[in-house]
């Protein structure tokens, strides 16, 4: 919070980031839903088709558009805020998601899945108002970079090796957890670039950070459809989603400087939301798997 009571503009720029990448992932999932309804039906009902397509569409390109919005506003507030303080609230993007999506699929939440999300939310506020991150500052000197590179890979080699050596579910949250550090890893080199815009655009354009993003992020998405196909969504979401989170906090010291509360009690209370959340992610990742489930279109006969 601010002086005065008002929530500080990082905060409200993470959470705006948080509800437009819900928009677009939902958008984008129909959009993909619609196309797949669309190659079942035939040429027996093209009529239907071409609408289908239409929408199909329409919600396409609605989905890349808010999700180019949402990367805006995402840099917006790494730009203005501590990494371990917006890469956590990024949290709330399962519980959202999956609220989105159980209305337009128009299935009923059981009394479980509410508690999860009410579980997921208050552990996150109360492990934030705990850890309390500020500070730091945008850049890091080379040396500090290297060494976090290094760290950044050896962790990479020993847990997509782990992966490697394991099947189904065990190798699906490894990988998710594989994918969180580089999407912790694209943030963290993300809002360094960011920082060098205050001394022009061909500043920003000559940073390593700038590139280092573009190749840990694409590092990140095809770690993570990896996991994907190799098992759940249960077994993924939880890994992806608190590694992401904690990750990002130990980039945000390490790299920039920045203050996490761990003494005393305050240290109680962040590791009990992080098993907390742990717990809720593993209920809503279960129920947003039966949501899409639920959309999968009827085979064609």
């Amino acid at each position: 919070m601010s002086r005065g009571g008002e929530p500080r503009l990082d905060i409200r720029l993470a959470a705006v980031a948080v509800a437009a990448w819900v928009a677009a992932a939902v958008l984008m999932s129909r959009s993909v839903h619609a196309a797949e309804v669309t190659a079942a039906a035939g040429l027996g009902v093209a009529v239907v088709a071409v609408r289908t397509r239409r929408r199909w569409a329409l919600a396409l390109a609605i989905g890349m558009s808010v999700g180019a919005t949402t990367t805006a506003v995402h840099v917006a507030a790494l730009h203005t805020g501590p990494v371990a303080l917006v890469q956590p609230i990024f949290i709330i993007e399962l519980p959202f998601t999956l609220l989105v999506a159980s209305r337009l699929a128009r299935r009923k939440l059981p009394r479980t899945t509410w508690i999860a999300v009410a579980l997921v939310t208050v552990s996150l506020g109360l492990g934030l108002a705990a850890a309390a991150p500020s500070g730091g500052g945008t850049s890091a000197s080379i040396g500090v970079w290297v060494l976090v590179l290094i760290a950044t890979g050896a962790f990479q080699v020993v847990v997509i090796g782990a992966g490697l050596r394991a099947r189904g579910n065990a190798r699906a949250a490894l990988w998710g957890l594989s994918a969180a550090c580089g999407y912790a890893l694209t943030a963290t080199l993300l809002k360094s670039a960011v920082a060098a815009l205050d001394q022009g655009v061909g500043a920003f354009f000559s940073t390593w950070e700038l590139y280092g993003t573009a190749i840990a992020g694409v590092g990140a998405l095809f770690m993570l459809q990896n996991a994907l196909q190799a098992g759940s969504l249960i077994a993924v979401q939880p890994p992806l989603t608190l590694g992401d989170a904690l990750i990002s906090a130990c980039y945000g010291v390490t790299v920039f400087g920045e203050n996490v509360q761990t003494s005393g009690w305050l240290l109680v209370v962040e590791i009990v939301a992080v098993l907390a959340i742990a717990a809720g992610c593993i209920e809503l990742s279960r129920s947003l798997a039966l949501v899409h489930a639920a959309e999968q279109p009827e085979p064609a006969g």
